[in-house]
């Protein structure tokens, strides 16, 4: 009953948090519609979730998410510098090809996230089959090393984590 009820507790919890953070004056309106919207939206977008979380080992989640911030202080920097570039210092972008083997549209959907945040890389499109992924890097150099580190750094942990 309490999960028909709360589909995702710690949605409606973050909602609630939000609403009344976002509005200062803590009055006894703001409180009842930080509590319509933490039971309601979750209710009303249930559908649209695609499949439960089954989120395991939080010590890789903990450490994926060091890695990326690792990365996008890394990428600043290389992005930076290859604005900066001339002459043969220029970057040369271009598209790779990377073979997936993580399935889990919630892992998909955290890799694609992870992707765009990172700067210098853009999740272009996915393979209908989800079996192949479509990159664009700011600075490639070496596809096969760049479609090795996106495997390692971000596919493993995630199909560690969600499968």
């Amino acid at each position: 009953m309490m999960r028909r009820l709360f589909p995702a507790p710690l949605l409606s919890l973050a909602l609630v948090a939000l609403w009344l953070v976002l509005n200062n004056p803590y009055s006894l309106g703001h409180w009842l519609m930080a509590l319509v919207l933490g039971f309601a939206v979750p209710l009303l977008t249930q559908s649209l979730r695609p499949t439960p979380v089954r989120f395991r080992h939080p010590w890789v989640a903990f450490k994926l998410f060091l890695r990326v911030g690792v990365d996008v202080i890394e990428w600043n920097w290389r992005v930076l510098r290859g604005t900066l570039g001339r002459g043969e210092r220029m970057p040369q972008g271009g598209f790779i090809t990377v073979p997936l083997d993580l399935r889990d549209p919630n892992g998909l959907a955290v890799l694609a996230a992870i992707m765009c945040v990172i700067p210098g890389t853009i999740w272009s499109e996915i393979a209908l089959d989800r079996s192949a992924l479509l990159v664009h890097i700011f600075d490639l150099k070496d596809a096969a090393h760049e479609i090795a580190l996106i495997k390692q750094r971000y596919e493993r942990p995630l199909m560690e984590i969600f499968e």
